[in-house]
């Protein structure tokens, strides 16, 4: 089976814009765990002397997103994000951060799924934790992710492709975009429904 072989080359394609778009995605509001991190293991294992490149592309476009969702998040306000991540998460991710948001920011961009990484930058907005800092932290967290990332990638880079050429992988690939479609389209609706008469 090669589904997924014309879209594997439509990315290669892309090149530096591949992983800047995907960066700006995976970061906000929609639903792309390891999104990304495919993106620039690929790339780099197919173009290992673009490795730099790749790296400040996805962290360049990782930060847009994330300033995107915070700056939405401080729009919203605590009683908003409260309603969109559930009081209990929202208490806890105030009790937890505090005074120590920017390290949570950090933690957030080099943490892997299930690290609840949006739900971090959405209450560093909303507790009006200073945007350029998000930004900053963000962009050198994730670039030390990418970093190790790529360096996996050229150090295993020929058994990356062949799994990457694999039919499970292709299968594993289909199940994962619908299950991100799916989970996407969930979130956006939850940032975007209005609140009933019980939640004013």
């Amino acid at each position: 089976m090669r589904f997924l072989q014309p879209v594997i080359q439509f990315v290669l394609h892309l090149g530096y814009f591949g992983p800047l778009v995907m960066g700006v995605l995976d970061s906000s509001f929609l639903v792309l765990p390891f999104g990304n991190d495919i993106m620039v293991v690929g790339l780099v294992a197919h173009h290992r002397q673009s490795m730099v490149w790749y790296i400040l592309s996805a962290a360049f476009g990782s930060t847009l997103g994330v300033l995107m969702l915070a700056l939405v998040s401080r729009e919203l306000g605590e009683q908003g994000l409260c309603r969109i991540v559930g009081e209990k998460r929202y208490d806890k991710l105030r009790n937890t951060m505090g005074k120590r948001a920017g390290l949570a920011v950090a933690l957030a961009g080099l943490a892997p799924p299930p690290f609840p990484f949006t739900s971090v930058i959405a209450a560093a907005g909303a507790l009006d934790y200073p945007i350029w800092r998000i930004g900053i932290i963000n962009f050198f967290s994730r670039g030390v992710r990418f970093t190790v990332l790529a360096v996996l990638a050229m150090e295993f880079g020929q058994a990356v492709m062949n799994i990457v050429r694999s039919s499970a992988f292709e299968w594993g690939m289909i199940i994962f975009i619908a299950f991100c479609a799916i989970a996407s389209g969930f979130s956006i609706w939850r940032w975007l429904r209005k609140p009933s008469n019980r939640e004013k």
